[in-house]
């Protein structure tokens, strides 16, 4: 940048007092000869500002778009929700008196192509009503009215069946070919390509085929105690109710059945899962862009701090001229801002335009109509963190502004001047400090997980401050070395002006970080596949019916004889109340979420495998005299109940109450059959219900003989569905990796951010780089050593960085697997020590980049200019 025009310096009368225009205007005026210096400094509020801009505006965009979509997500205005049974005739026919019903069912099912394999569905029996709202398109293009068929269904000929296009993938199909589904043949009538209440069925762990619900009894899939869902959605006679009519229809409903069971949600709670998966994601992403920002902040520092080195002497000018010391801080904190302000505007640009861009891939599977918008709240906040965050971080260095005084025109020192901190700017920075703490706590979704991130953030960065000082402190005290080499690293090191503080911070955080990610990120995938237990079931097999068991039994140990195989009673149940208390009024709590929907319940004479009774006593083996139930330990001390206390539980439209007798510790990794409750056997002594049953093989099997028995068990028992625990696994696993992608590429943005500032520490550093090199080769140094000398220099720092970004990043990664998601946690090395390798390329690169200009200056010209 240009200097102060000393004419309009010369202007200034002797004691002037300081006023807001006349520090714009001269710093306007410092600012016309353009922005060389400060091009890491608006990349690096551009790039944090612009990730969190994009992360909250896309979240907010997809939550409008269900809002604005809800009744076409789910269905109607209204819908109620009832597992294993349908409504009974008089609440279907008060339903009907309300509006237009539509009735859907959803269930697993193993869908049998004619060549013998099997696939696992998601099945979806649909009315002639459906759907209410939205529309469901074919890619024929022909109405879904005429795909279908609600009369003449039988086993003698083919039913039209809907497809997704993976299930046709998967199985080889095509339009028009046949399949088993239960004791039914279907037909591949057309392909779905856009089911409109798709999001309200959550994650699926298959394709899904949907077909007339009337299908759905002859097929055999759908008995007493089936695990299937009948969904009942209601809208308005003449067109959508308004929120009045809706408050007043669910009250209506549930003061009219209060034992129905149903679970009633409204479009205003359409995919309330959904919605709080949105939620948090876009938390944690917000969080990886203020590390970003963080680190963005320390490049803001370096260059202010920088610039200011350079403007010492047109400081001093001004002060000698009568410029009183807040004139000058005034004009450069103006400066500041409005560079700042040019980096927000910059970011906020690149997050107004991800929204539309993301919506572009993300219309099939999300309602993305909402994301074609701008979104103000979310581009004030992230306009606002990044004013905080540079405000924060260039107020220390514009303390040496204010310390320069008019004697600095008679030194030659150009440098920073080596003054301390002056109370007032301490304090200021502190308090920037703590709004920006206080904004990212209150702001956030969850503001406990908020407050434990700005506690660890400000831990790393005390603790790499106290590490790049020991790395100073340990280079000071090392012995004088014989090689040239390492004697000039090592002094480069602990000099005054030193890279190493600026290195250690930025390289140190963000090393950190990408530890943290990825060993977070092995543990869960390690968790969900490589680490299953010996003993972990090959297969789960549900909807076995009471008159089917022991023939199914006995087929599995026919087809697997040296395999082990467990069967339990299987029934869902909703709690209705706790201690006498309404679920919907237990106050809520991280174990809530037992209260939301419906719960697997059994029952069992004995503890079941895989449980341990840690308070109270089992009922006796031979039957208990009064209903009781065993509560799972953990999320019963989470909730606040324990032995002695009641529940009420709502099964199949009856509500039962049962006094907690004992609670237990549940080994679900061991992915054994267990349930949160446990019920003595005579609660439901004559209930109707279906069984659930695993099989695991002896040394857990391989794949041929798990497809042989799947084609087997399915081809006798056509009813049954079976779940191979490897396929569900990688379901979940491949949801995993896409949300682990995300991450990653937020936390890319966190490395990006820290390579600028490396880059902005080099070019600030560049001209006394030029004069050491300079010297030294006038000295007879080769430029062989002076480049050996500064990547060794380069190579310590990046270890020293990488080391505490692997200690750091270890603890972090520990407290998340273990406490936050509760999984069992190692240390991976390959992980971890890749970022020893992305340490040292960053930092030796980006250092040998930096200075070989300067190794190629000519002596004799710098020397003339000194």
């Amino acid at each position: 940048m240009s200097g102060v025009d000393t004419a309009s310096v010369a202007t200034l009368p002797r004691g002037v007092r300081w006023r807001l225009p006349l520090a714009l205007t001269l710093a306007l005026r410092e600012m016309r000869g353009g922005l060389k210096g400060f091009y890491v400094f608006l990349a690096c509020i551009a790039l944090g500002t612009g990730t969190i801009a994009a992360v909250n505006s896309l979240a907010s965009g997809l939550t409008d778009g269900i809002e604005a979509e809800g009744q076409a997500i789910l269905g109607g205005d209204v819908a109620f929700s009832l597992i294993h049974r349908q409504a009974s005739p008089d609440e279907e026919r008060y339903l009907r008196e309300q509006g237009n019903v539509s009735v859907a069912a959803t269930l697993r099912a193993m869908a049998r192509p004619n060549d013998g394999s099997q696939t696992l569905v998601e099945l979806k029996g649909v009315d002639e009503a459906y759907p209410l709202y939205g529309e469901a398109t074919l890619r024929s293009g022909r109405p879904l009215r005429e795909a279908l068929s609600w009369e003449g269904i039988d086993a003698s000929t083919p039913t039209p069946a809907l497809v997704e296009q993976s299930f046709l993938t998967t199985t080889g199909l095509n339009v028009g070919d046949t399949f088993s589904l239960g004791r039914l043949t279907m037909v591949v009538a057309d392909v779905m390509a856009r089911e409109p209440d798709r999001l309200s069925g959550g994650i699926g762990f298959g394709p899904r085929v949907m077909v007339p619900v009337a299908a759905l009894e002859p097929s055999g899939l759908v008995d007493t105690g089936s695990l299937v869902r009948w969904r009942y959605r209601v809208s308005g006679p003449s067109g959508p109710l308004n929120d009045d009519a809706l408050r007043t229809l669910v009250e209506d409903a549930n003061t009219a059945f209060p034992t129905a069971g149903w679970r009633v949600e409204t479009r205003t709670e359409a995919a309330p899962g959904l919605r709080q998966s949105i939620a948090r994601f876009a938390q944690f992403l917000t969080l990886v862009g203020l590390t970003s920002l963080a680190v963005g902040g320390v490049g803001v520092a370096n260059a202010v701090r920088a610039y200011l080195a350079k403007k010492r002497t047109t400081i001093a000018i001004l002060r000698a001229m009568g410029a009183p010391a807040r004139l000058v801080l005034a004009t450069y904190f103006c400066q500041i801002v409005l560079l700042a302000g040019i980096g927000i505007v910059f970011g906020l640009l690149l997050g107004a335009a991800l929204p539309p861009l993301a919506g572009l891939f993300l219309a099939d599977l999300l309602p993305v109509s909402a994301l074609f918008s701008l979104f103000p709240g979310a581009l004030a906040l992230a306009a606002l963190y990044g004013l905080m965050i540079a405000i924060a971080f260039a107020i220390w260095p514009l303390g040496t502004a204010h310390a320069v005084r008019p004697t600095a025109l008679f030194r030659d020192d150009t440098g920073a001047p080596n003054v301390r901190a002056r109370w007032p700017f301490i304090i200021a920075t502190g308090i920037a400090i703590a709004l920006l703490a206080a904004l990212t706590i209150f702001a956030s979704h969850d503001r406990f997980l908020a407050a434990i991130y700005v506690l660890g953030a400000g831990a790393v960065f005390v603790l790499l401050r106290l590490v790049a000082q020991l790395v100073v402190i340990i280079a000071r005290a090392l012995p004088r070395s014989r090689s040239t080499v390492v004697r000039l690293a090592v002094g480069n090191i602990h000099r005054r002006g030193a890279l190493t503080p600026t290195v250690t911070l930025s390289l140190g955080l963000s090393l950190t970080l990408l530890v943290t990610l990825s060993l977070v990120d092995g543990n869960l995938r390690s968790t969900l596949l490589s680490r299953l237990p010996a003993e972990a079931p090959s297969f789960f097999f549900v909807d076995i019916q009471d008159h089917e068991r022991p023939a199914f039994l006995a087929k599995l140990a026919e087809a697997a004889p040296d395999a082990t195989v467990r069967s339990q009673p299987m029934l869902r149940g909703r709690i209705v109340a706790l201690k006498g208390t309404p679920s919907d009024e237990w106050p809520d709590t991280e174990a809530a979420w037992v209260l939301r929907g419906d719960r697997g319940i059994t029952y069992n004479p004995e503890v079941p495998e895989g449980s341990t009774v840690v308070e109270g006593a089992w009922w006796p083996a031979e039957g208990s005299t009064r209903n009781e139930v065993s509560f799972d330990a953990e999320l019963a001390g989470e909730l606040g109940i324990g032995v002695g206390d009641t529940l009420r539980i709502n099964v199949l439209g009856r509500e039962v109450e049962a006094t907690i007798t004992n609670l237990r510790t549940v080994e679900w990794e061991s992915l054994a059959i267990n349930f949160v409750m446990v019920f003595s056997p005579n609660v439901f002594a004559g209930a109707p219900h279906a069984h659930l049953a695993t099989l695991s093989y002896l040394g857990g099997g391989n794949e041929d003989e798990e497809l042989a028995l799947l084609k087997e068990v399915s081809g006798a028992f056509p009813t049954v569905t079976a779940v191979r625990i490897k396929d569900a696994l990688e379901t979940v696993n491949g949801v995993v990796a896409d949300l682990a992608l995300a991450i990653r590429a937020a936390a890319a943005v966190t490395l990006l951010a820290s390579i600028l500032v490396l880059a902005g520490t080099l070019a600030a550093s560049h001209r006394s780089r030029i004069y050491d090199a300079v010297i030294l080769k006038a000295l007879g140094a080769r430029r062989r050593t002076l480049v050996a000398a500064y990547a060794l220099e380069y190579f310590i720092l990046g270890i020293s960085a990488a080391i505490f970004g692997i200690f750091a990043g270890t603890i972090a990664a520990r407290v998340i697997a273990v406490d936050l998601m509760e999984l069992t946690f190692s240390f991976m090395p390959v992980a971890a020590f890749s970022a020893v390798f992305v340490a040292i390329i960053v930092t030796v690169g980006l250092g040998l980049i930096g200075t070989w200009r300067a190794l190629g200056e000519k002596p004799a010209r710098v020397l003339r200019a000194l």
